[in-house]
């Protein structure tokens, strides 16, 4: 019997740009990744970096002005990007899923939640009595109180945590074997936040999903991911497992954001930000997208941009020097490691 394959998803030096008039803003560089069955991996960085839109070039859902200039995304072995529009459709929703950035804009105010969840069975055979009691069993799932009455409600009449549950159904209503989560938490209480995390921690152990998970935050990939990789203007600048990249980050960037929280518990020690802003997409510079702000970035930089090298078994790095960069010690406490090799 053939055995699946290790990777259910495969992205190989991606490149997406948007053609303006004037400019071209080169919004992913040469994205590489893969997505082990099972495993929730981590894309990391400041917004505008790329997160996104890799992900949305995933289910091919890009503007028009949007063109993929060269790369490879394979699921289960199926090259992605060779797939005509009729063809995608039977894989969004079904195959790969995803959470929109901000319910109050990703879902549609003038449907009841009903039609928006029965709206992801359209490419399946079930009948209609099929889709209702599935529609309510999903709403159940994410937690959801009396699923039967709050189907008929509309967006608005759902709390900030609801919306999110209610996004979350959707996502997953056709029952997909990968989640895309995007910014999942984000203008979320810390109590729904943590509800939220654990929500879909346990859907995932429920479905056997592998979740591409988008996010700002240090804390959220600490209690969710497996690996992780760092991106700043389009770029990956360090990949690796998430404990590594939180004990022993090896690009300066990396270390950034690592110093730019608080360190210690009296909140005493000032917090060490990272100066200057991003690159601006439309104009690049020449070396590393990096440069500008790094503490250790020396004549080579400005020149070329450095390739993603491997510095250890399963650890990258796209820096000339990074061995300049000291054991990180005391960065905070999601470095303490819980059961799995993960760190809380």
């Amino acid at each position: 019997m053939e055995q699946p394959q290790e990777y259910i998803l495969e992205i190989e030096d991606l490149h997406l740009y948007f053609e303006k008039k004037t400019s071209t803003v080169k919004a992913v560089n040469g994205i590489s990744f893969r997505l082990k069955r099972g495993e929730t991996f981590g894309l990391l960085g400041e917004s505008g970096c790329g997160k996104t839109m890799t992900c949305k070039t995933i289910l091919k859902l890009i503007p028009e002005n949007g063109k993929i200039k060269k790369g490879s995304i394979r699921y289960n072995g199926q090259e992605i990007l060779n797939l005509s529009n009729r063809e995608m459709r039977k894989i969004r929703g079904k195959e790969i899923g995803m959470i929109f950035q901000e319910p109050m804009t990703a879902l549609n105010p003038v449907l009841k939640i009903r039609e928006q969840i029965l709206e992801q069975f359209i490419e399946t055979k079930m009948s209609k009595e099929e889709k209702e009691t599935k529609a309510i069993e999903m709403l159940r799932l994410v937690g959801i109180p009396s699923p039967e009455t709050r189907l008929n409600d509309y967006i608005h009449q759902y709390s900030g945590g609801m919306r999110q549950r209610a996004m979350i159904a959707i996502a997953l209503a056709a029952g997909p074997k990968i989640l895309l989560a995007d910014e999942p938490t984000t203008a979320l209480d810390v109590t729904i936040q943590a509800q939220i995390i654990q929500l879909i921690n346990s859907l995932k152990e429920t479905l056997a999903m592998s979740i591409i998970l988008i996010t700002h935050d240090l804390g959220v990939v600490s209690q969710m991911c497996d690996n992780v990789a760092v991106m700043y203007a389009g770029y990956v600048m360090e990949m690796s497992d998430t404990l590594t990249v939180f004990s022993t980050p090896r690009h300066p960037y990396t270390e950034g954001l690592m110093h730019s929280l608080p360190r210690d518990e009296n909140g005493d020690e000032a917090l060490e930000p990272i100066q200057g802003a991003p690159p601006d997409l439309e104009n690049l510079p020449k070396g590393c997208p990096f440069a500008e702000r790094c503490k250790y970035e020396e004549k080579k930089c400005r020149e070329e941009v450095p390739g993603l090298v491997q510095i250890a078994p399963g650890h990258w790095v796209r820096c000339y020097y990074w061995q300049k960069l000291d054991q990180a010690k005391g960065l905070i406490e999601v470095n303490r490691p819980r059961e799995g090799g993960r760190p809380v």
